[in-house]
């Protein structure tokens, strides 16, 4: 496909007027919303706001005034249909890590009968990193691999819808059925799914994501933990904050936990970051998923096919088993990645040896996947990697 093909396809494209709704660089092709989304551009006024006009003339009043202390909640509620979830379902604070190590323990609490957790040894480090510490903590736990594919006497499974390194998606409903008609109970991480396709836990026991990827929230935005209502009343949060108790502002000296899905409110909400939050969900409110997995599906498409075989696909060709990432192989692709990112096109690097590309399907249009997959396909024409430069690894690849 020629450019001007992928030009006539923007020009028809449904979701076209929201890359206005970003800052983007000039000359920038930004394939990296699968780790950082862009800046929506509403997210400065809205943070504005929040530090003069509520912080700044409210001063404590603003958790009365200006809803801060109801964040968690009132956050999750507008984010909970982005993964078919309902009303007082979903609580917004914390990290991911925290979120797995919330969801989890109360998992275990609720099958204490079994001694086993089940996690796949390809999930994002800091969720088997997690269960790994946890079950060291509690001791008496086995951590078995997904690859044995046995759930018979596990208490938990955790799992990631999307594969982080190489984009593989998971059958959710499949998968869900399969681990609770074995009795235990299951944990979805969407982290690389929401914001990027139609997600739906609603059968899910537990989930946990983050909100600065494809959601565009920003840099340490605020994580959230979807509980299932069935579980609700009897999950206990072994996180026992203040801000999950029932009258917090009664002081009194035991914990007694909240109604509900606030009982795994932790602490604090981060005030500032729920602002930026707030405004890429006023982005979100008016798009449709459908349309945003129709797009993410052929941007990914094309991006295969421009590229050909001229690198190894770690992601499955099938746009349908994939996120919306494209997953490339190749020895050496730390510098090829550093030589793509001098050229304007930024993806990033997971190690050993995958390069990958996120296509945020609210920005990236498709001359802009044409323009990636030609400076690629130069780079490695001309060998432009191997300037000695690109082999210095930085902190963050």
């Amino acid at each position: 496909m020629d450019r001007d093909r992928c030009l006539a396809l923007d020009a028809d494209d449904p979701l076209r007027a929201y890359k206005d709704e970003f800052v983007l660089p000039e000359g920038v092709v930004y394939l990296v919303g699968n780790s950082l989304g862009a800046l929506p551009r509403r997210t400065a006024e809205r943070v504005r706001r929040t530090v003069e006009d509520e912080w700044g003339r409210q001063l404590v009043g603003g958790w009365n005034h200006a809803g801060w202390y109801d964040q968690p909640l009132s956050t999750g509620d507008r984010l909970a249909p982005l993964i078919g979830a309902g009303p007082g379902q979903v609580v917004v604070g914390n990290t991911t890590s925290i979120a797995v190590f919330q969801a989890v323990t109360a998992a275990l609490r609720l099958r204490p009968e079994r001694k086993v957790i089940v996690s796949d040894l390809r999930n994002f480090p800091t969720d088997h990193y997690m269960v790994q510490g946890l079950a060291g903590l509690l001791g008496g736990y086995e951590l078995r691999d997904l690859a044995e594919r046995r759930f018979d006497d596990a208490a938990v499974v955790l799992l990631s819808e999307v594969d982080y390194r190489t984009g593989a998606r998971h059958d959710v409903p499949a998968v869900t059925a399969e681990v609770q008609a074995a009795g235990a109970l299951i944990v979805w991480d969407v982290c690389h799914s929401v914001g990027a396709m139609e997600v739906d836990v609603s059968q899910a026991d537990f989930a946990v994501g983050c909100t600065y990827k494809y959601l565009n929230a920003g840099p340490g935005a605020p994580a959230f933990l979807y509980v299932n209502p069935r579980h609700q009343a009897a999950a206990e949060n072994v996180l026992s904050g203040w801000h999950g108790h029932a009258e917090p502002f009664a002081f009194e000296p035991g914990f007694r936990p909240a109604e509900g899905v606030r009982r795994f409110a932790v602490s604090t909400p981060h005030v500032l970051s729920f602002a930026a939050l707030e405004a890429a969900l006023d982005v979100w409110e008016r798009v449709p998923m459908a349309q945003v997995r129709a797009k993410s599906m052929a941007l990914t498409s094309l991006f295969v096919d421009l590229v050909g075989d001229a690198l190894e696909l770690a992601s499955p060709a099938d746009p349908a088993r994939r996120g919306s990432q494209v997953s490339l192989r190749h020895p050496d692709g730390y510098p090829i990645m550093r030589a793509l990112i001098d050229r304007g096109v930024h993806g990033d690097f997971r190690a050993p040896d995958i390069l990958r590309f996120g296509f945020a399907p609210l920005y990236i249009g498709y001359a802009d996947v044409h323009d990636a997959a030609t400076t690629l396909l130069e780079v490695l024409d001309k060998e432009l990697w191997r300037e000695e430069r690109y082999a210095t690894r930085l902190a963050v690849t």
